[in-house]
């Protein structure tokens, strides 16, 4: 058995590739009102947009416990595993990568643990890549190593109506979630060293959509580019968002993929997110 590629829930792979790679996916945990559940299987994105919309109701997320990552790499490794390589969303936004660091401590070096320094399709493309050199006889060392190169090409961008969100769970400081509030603006923002960061600010949804476009072709470069584009109960605005991008990067543009962002992230951004991630492709 090749090496055994491990990442968790919140990659937001897009339904089309289901069965597609050999993957193994360990679930985050979504709270509403004390009530938990895991993300995928037991809460769903609606489920968080529903909830953040009513007064008194209140969202949290937990990462998955060590012994859930413990079992996960024991099972692969019993079933003849050579290793493991487990990619994870950045350890700035969650206790994860962490939790996923011990386990592998208590299981041996044959699990390797990678920061992918972001999240959604950002981390969805870093996996889907480990993957498919793993199907293709990579070592495990060749493995995480493509993990570690793939994740230096993801650029992660995004929308939200509000940074209220995002403050109320730590993932932005209370002072650009302010600043954002008193101005009313409308934030784009990024995620640098495994953090979210504000990157542009304009004054209504329509200009920091277009934004949302011109910095996604400037992140993609002059190569070849893969493209998934994240919502929460915005469809629409995904679509068009899509499109813009499919005409502004032409051929260069390879797989483009449009998918509902998950629960967890879902809990931190709040409804009508629009999100752009971009994978520069690696040229051997």
């Amino acid at each position: 058995m090749p090496v055994a590629v491990v990442t968790d829930s919140t990659a937001y792979l897009p339904s089309e590739l289901s069965g597609t790679y050999d993957l193994t996916v360990v679930p985050l945990t979504v709270v509403i009102n004390g009530d938990e559940g895991l993300e995928g299987s037991e809460i769903s994105p609606a489920d968080v947009a529903r909830a953040l919309g009513q007064r008194r109701v209140t969202v949290s997320t937990s990462r998955p416990a060590p012994e859930q990552f413990v079992a996960a790499y024991r099972r692969l490794l019993d079933a003849g595993a050579d290793g493991i390589v487990s990619v994870h969303l950045s350890s700035q936004l969650s206790g994860t990568y962490d939790a996923a660091v011990l386990a592998a401590g208590e299981v041996g070096p044959q699990v390797q643990v990678v920061d992918s320094g972001t999240t959604a399709m950002g981390l969805g493309f870093v996996a889907l890549a480990a993957s498919t050199l793993a199907a293709a006889g990579g070592t495990l060392e060749e493995v995480r190593q493509a993990a570690v190169d793939h994740s230096a090409q993801v650029s992660t961008l995004f929308y939200v109506d509000t940074l209220e969100f995002l403050r109320r769970g730590g993932r932005i400081g209370a002072a650009s979630a302010l600043l954002g509030t008193a101005l009313a603006v409308k934030p784009i923002l990024h995620v640098v060293n495994g953090s979210v960061v504000v990157r542009d600010k304009v004054r209504t949804a329509g200009r920091a959509l277009a934004r949302l476009v011109d910095l996604t072709v400037e992140a993609s470069g002059d190569g070849e580019v893969d493209i998934a584009v994240h919502h929460l109960g915005a469809a629409d605005r995904a679509t068009a968002l899509a499109d813009a991008v499919t005409v502004r990067l032409g051929d260069r543009l390879r797989d483009c993929y449009i998918t509902e962002i998950g629960a967890v992230v879902a809990a931190h951004v709040g409804p009508g997110v629009a999100g752009v991630v971009v994978h520069r492709r690696l040229t051997r």
